[in-house]
């Protein structure tokens, strides 16, 4: 076998071998980083992000964000326990924070760690509102979106090499990977965004994990249809600015209801 021949063998039979499987969707992802290892820093950083930043005092916003957080996790581990996937779950530590920012965002860390501004709630206006965004931020995580960016950049950047090792041998280049993946905050510069196939998958996921909350997945289509109407001529919020276009999204979402209609109960 020649020589580029054999090692194209190799990198494709090294790649298939490091991919995982993104529950639901069933696509295919590369995977260099372990769930250890993504929780380990996200915890780190989450802490760091939490000592910096103003947690907020107002008790009915912050009862929201956790009560509605915490029914979208409760989603995510009942569908995992019904899949018989409750393991990929191991090592969680579920977490909701609302911070005092007037950015329009929120995100989700591996591990459950997640972060709400305060300058998304006149945004979501609603509970079921918020549900539709804390159900695709959290499917991120679920989803190991962030471990699957940060392994192609990994592959790109530092030659494939397993995250221990890359740390080890390369410390200040794997941190700087790490924050351009998942850095919290503008002080890390500007993020590697996801990719429009993530946010999709996000939204589909999200839509099910919000279903199982207990709220209706037809608030999805709702939500964003006032979010199209009123970000027309204006910059979209920080956390959809590279999400797929409103039309788009709304079509998408439309079609997918039947299946996570499948899952909805309204709650007692």
């Amino acid at each position: 076998m020649k020589r580029p021949i054999f090692i194209l063998v190799v990198i494709l039979t090294f790649i298939i071998a490091a991919c995982s499987t993104v529950p639901i969707t069933g696509r295919k992802q590369l995977s260099l980083v372990s769930k250890g290892e993504m929780q380990s820093m996200s915890y780190s950083q989450y802490g760091e992000f939490l000592k910096t930043n103003k947690v907020s005092t107002n008790k009915q916003s912050t009862d929201l964000v956790r009560r509605v957080g915490t029914r979208i996790q409760k989603g995510v581990e009942s569908y995992f326990n019904q899949k018989g996937m409750a393991d990929q779950l191991a090592g969680y530590q579920w977490e909701f924070n609302l911070v005092e920012n007037n950015q329009v965002n929120a995100w989700c860390m591996p591990g459950g760690k997640v972060v709400v501004y305060t300058g998304l709630l006149p945004v979501t206006q609603t509970e079921a509102g918020l549900a539709v965004v804390l159900g695709h931020e959290i499917a991120h995580a679920v989803a190991e979106h962030g471990a699957e960016r940060m392994s192609q950049e990994m592959l790109t950047q530092l030659g494939g090499a397993a995250l221990s090792a890359a740390m080890k041998d390369k410390p200040s280049e794997t941190q700087n990977l790490w924050m351009s993946v998942y850095g919290v905050g503008a002080q890390y510069g500007a993020l590697l965004p996801y990719s429009r196939l993530h946010e999709s998958e996000a939204d589909h996921l999200g839509l099910i994990f919000m279903a199982i909350g207990g709220y209706d997945p037809n608030e999805s289509v709702t939500f964003w249809q006032r979010m199209s109407a009123s970000n027309k001529g204006q910059a979209p919020p920080e956390f959809m600015s590279t999400h797929p276009a409103d039309e788009t999204r709304i079509a998408d979402l439309a079609k997918e209801l039947p299946e996570a209609r499948q899952y909805y109960q309204k709650p007692r």
